[in-house]
This record gives C-alpha cells, sequence and structure tokens, in this order.
C-alpha cells in the first residue's frame, strides 16, 4: 500500500487592493435669497401725508360734502340753502347777480365779488340810478364805477313813475347813465300805478321805452313782480327781456311762452362786503346767451 504523497500547501491568490475613489467637491447649497419688506419708506410717506394741510383739506372737504348731502335728504335737489348766503337758491341757473340802490350803503365791491359757495358767486349787477323826474340814486356812480372795476357786469335801471311823463323820464335817465359796450341793457322797474289808470301806465311806459330805443338801439329790460305782470303787462310788451321778481319759490311759473331771462327769487340774501340785505337774481340762460344779451 502506498502512501498518499506529501502536498503542497496553496499559496492564496493576491487580489489588488481597490482604488480609492476620487472624491467630487461637494458645492456648497445655493442659498434663496429672500425679499425684506423695509417699513421706513411707508411710515415715512404716511407721516408726511398726515401732516400735509393738503390731507386735512382733503377731509374736511369730504365730510362737509357728506354733511351737506345728509341735510339736503328730502329738499329738492334743485333748489337748497346756501348758507353763507342766508337763502334758498335754485340751483339749475349757473350765472347769479344782485341789484342795489342807496339801500344798501357803502358797498365793498372786491368783497362781493370774491365771495362763493359751491360755484354760487356774484357775476352781474343791476344798479339803481334814476326815479321819476328828478331823483338819482347818490350811491349810483360809486357803484356803477366799483362794480365793473372788479369784473361785475352791470346793468343800471330806472324807477318808473307811470304819473310822470314817459319820455322826459326816458331822456333823465340817459343823461345820468353812461351805458357803454359789455354793460347790460337799461332796465326799467314798473312796479306801481301811482293812482292812475292801467291804460296811462302803458302809454307813459311804451314812450320810455321808444325813446331808449331810438338812442341805445337794443331793447330795455323791463322788471316788475309777476303779478302785476300778469295783471298790467302780459300781452303789451312781449317783445321786450323781461326780469321778474316772485320769491321764495323753486321754480319761476311765469307760463312758457313768457319771454324772462332774469329771475329775482330772494329780497332777504347776506353778501360780504353789503351790510344790508340784497335782491338775489338768477339768469335763465347759459354763459353764451348771457354775453349775447351785452351791449355791443
Amino acid at each position: 500500500m502506498t502512501t498518499p504523497k506529501e502536498l503542497k500547501p496553496i499559496k492564496p491568490r493576491k487580489v489588488p487592493a481597490a482604488k480609492p475613489r476620487a472624491k467630487t467637491a461637494r458645492k456648497p447649497p445655493v442659498k434663496k435669497k429672500t425679499q425684506t419688506f423695509s417699513w421706513k419708506p411707508l411710515v415715512i410717506g404716511s407721516l408726511l401725508v398726515l401732516l400735509s394741510p393738503f390731507y386735512y383739506g382733503y377731509v374736511v372737504s369730504f365730510f362737509s360734502a357728506s354733511w351737506q348731502w345728509v341735510k339736503n335728504i328730502g329738499q329738492n335737489p334743485h333748489y337748497r340753502n346756501y348758507k353763507s348766503f342766508g337763502i334758498d337758491i335754485p340751483t339749475r341757473y349757473k350765472i347769479h347777480g344782485i341789484d342795489v340802490s342807496y339801500a344798501q350803503g357803502k358797498i365793498d365791491w372786491p368783497k362781493v365779488r370774491a365771495m362763493e359757495e359751491d360755484s354760487v358767486r356774484i357775476s352781474f349787477a343791476f344798479i339803481k340810478a334814476t326815479e321819476g323826474l328828478l331823483t338819482v340814486d347818490p350811491y349810483f356812480k360809486r357803484n356803477w364805477r366799483e362794480a365793473a372795476k372788479n369784473g361785475i357786469r352791470c346793468g343800471a335801471y330806472h324807477f318808473f313813475r307811470p304819473y310822470k311823463d314817459g319820455l322826459w323820464q326816458a331822456r333823465f335817465f340817459l343823461q345820468n347813465v353812461n351805458i357803454e359796450s359789455g354793460d347790460l341793457p337799461p332796465v326799467v322797474d314798473i312796479e306801481r300805478l301811482d293812482n292812475v289808470t292801467p291804460e296811462e301806465m302803458r302809454k307813459q311806459l311804451k314812450t320810455f321805452l321808444k325813446h331808449v330805443v331810438s338812442k341805445l338801439k337794443t331793447k330795455p329790460i323791463i322788471y316788475t313782480g309777476l303779478s302785476f305782470y300778469k295783471d298790467y303787462l302780459e300781452g303789451d310788451f312781449d317783445d321786450y327781456p323781461l326780469w321778474i321778481a316772485h320769491y321764495n319759490k323753486p321754480e319761476l311759473k311765469a307760463g312758457k311762452n313768457t319771454n324772462w331771462w332774469f329771475w329775482q327769487h330772494s329780497e332777504t340774501a347776506h353778501i360780504t362786503g353789503i351790510n344790508h340785505t340784497v335782491d338775489f337774481n338768477a339768469f335763465k340762460g347759459d354763459s353764451l346767451q348771457f354775453e349775447q344779451m351785452l351791449i355791443r
């Protein structure tokens, strides 16, 4: 029996060592930019607004308009109270004026012109010049000069006395009034019969008007009360522009065919610069029609 050969020990294989992996540099994480809100400009801007006088002006104006709106609830929107003037004014009309005489005393016309509330201001004035055959209003020349100097359109009026001659009244009026281009037409104020018949009154009035037309080449305005017009003038003087007195009403109901252009709607207006109450008037038309009415 043979014995096996002696086995040689097996040498283990050399396994190459694994190469270390190259390290890659890691990028740092990108930080997201966050917008930060600065309160400083907002705070500074708010303070500037709050401290501004214009801001308070807007606030006062807003609350004033709101209060006026609340006060006017239930009232006629076309006839409301104007506090500074102390009267109700028809708001359909945009051109307003007054008429004055010695009864208003010495007038501060710059203050009259400067007065305004909610776009209502004095744009024209009818000024008493004469009465009858002998009376000249003592304040006429001053009012006539100073009102025009302050940009107010003026018209002169004569207080007519039916018991006196119409022709001589017209001559007396024109002798004392220098009517120029840009003035309102002259006015004859007829309010009473003076104990003469309506026929005699109309006769003398027509004589007065005819003479003024012949001299000035323009038709005078006839001023009268609504009832006097309907009782004694309607139908006889329809070609002449009318200025009608009818107080404390939202509308002048004189009839659609009545040729009225001026409406004396109050006799108790308060005007800055005048120490006595004043008659307040509205012009029926727009600014173009007003300009067309002026003396050329």
